[in-house]
């Protein structure tokens, strides 16, 4: 039996009929205050591409630098790219590709791409010292 998905008791279907003002009612606080003040250019830009991709070709990657977007019902089935940070040579595009999901209701675009790399340690650095480099070795 498959579980239907709630969100503070609603529906995704139930949600996504909603008017942007009765959607803040439901939403957290950080994001209903987002919502009231009205989503600022890029933002609005990106959910009005993401409006048209629903309607028109469902598999094409929207990429965006948007993070603090907030995932809004209507988003629910989209493949956004969201940018990570810099360029490196394990991700030269820095675009992580996300698909909407009706769980990611409430969150942040930003919260589904991690943006820090692993550290990975090697020999001591410039202006180290001699004994510097054994410090692993001591007890």
């Amino acid at each position: 039996m498959a579980r239907i998905f709630n969100y503070r008791g609603k529906t995704t279907d139930q949600l996504k009929a909603l008017s942007m003002d009765e959607l803040a009612k439901v939403m957290p606080s950080r994001i209903r205050r987002v919502l009231n003040r009205g989503l600022d250019e890029p933002r609005r830009k990106l959910l009005l591409k993401i409006r048209k991709t629903l309607t028109t070709n469902k598999n094409k990657v929207i990429k965006t630098q948007s993070r603090d977007m907030p995932i809004l019902p209507e988003m629910v089935g989209a493949k956004i790219a969201v940018h990570r940070g810099g360029k490196d040579s394990v991700n030269p595009t820095a675009f992580i590709p996300v698909e909407i999901t009706s769980e990611m209701i409430g969150h942040y675009l930003g919260e589904f791409v991690m943006t820090r790399k692993t550290v990975k340690h090697s020999a001591a650095g410039l202006g180290a010292t001699r004994g510097s480099k054994f410090t692993s070795l001591r007890k």
